[in-house]
């Protein structure tokens, strides 16, 4: 009984939920406020400090970047920056594709897995995103187009709604402990990323097996 049980749980899933930064892509975010503050002229953990005050209400989209890049440049005592997007900029330098994922996440759709796409993200980098034309996903969930970010649970129940599973047949993949707590809060099977190959390992452990 318990081994039948273990098998159809193994069987359930129908659904795999990526995040962007630090899994379909490397995680650029300390070279990219570095290459802001070096545009603005002012020191990295100064203005990493600032952000951070900021960072979720950019991610929802209550504040434009340039909005952003006012309320920083104010308490910094600089001049706001022009092109107003180096935010944009930033991400176009230091963006780094994780090929060995991409692959992994093209093997799932070959096999016939529903695929999300879920992170916290800003409007910049959501027109970059679409530029790119990812074929690969099912549906796309942008914290800045919801108004909400993980770990907060609507988030998730959003992306699951736009799949149209229940938890229990949803795996989600994310590089920090904190979001995939919250989708565990939710019932959503989780898997931390460290790097491709664990993920490969971690997937077969769901009965996912990919290559």
């Amino acid at each position: 009984m318990l081994f039948f049980n273990f098998c159809y749980n193994l069987s359930m899933i129908k659904a795999i939920i990526f995040d962007w930064g630090g899994v379909l892509i490397k995680d650029c975010s300390t070279a990219r406020l570095n290459y802001c503050a070096s545009k603005l002229g002012v020191n990295a953990n100064k203005l990493k400090i600032e952000f951070q005050k900021y960072e979720k209400d950019f991610w929802k989209n209550k504040l434009t970047e340039l909005e952003l890049w006012e309320k920083i440049c104010k308490k910094l005592e600089v001049s706001v920056p022009k092109p107003s997007s180096i935010w944009l900029n930033a991400l176009k330098k230091f963006i780094i594709e994780n090929k060995k994922v991409i692959k992994v996440v093209r093997e799932l759709k070959k096999q016939g897995y529903l695929l999300g796409f879920l992170s916290n993200t800003e409007i910049p980098s959501v027109e970059y995103f679409k530029k790119q034309k990812y074929n690969i996903f099912d549906i796309l969930v942008f914290s800045c187009m919801e108004g909400y970010v993980k770990p907060e649970k609507e988030i998730y129940e959003i992306a699951l709604n736009k799949l149209g599973v229940r938890p229990e047949e949803a795996i989600f993949i994310d590089d920090k402990e904190a979001h995939i707590k919250g989708a565990k809060k939710l019932g959503i099977s989780t898997i931390l990323f460290t790097s491709a190959e664990n993920l490969i390992k971690e997937l077969q452990k769901f009965g996912v097996n990919v290559g």
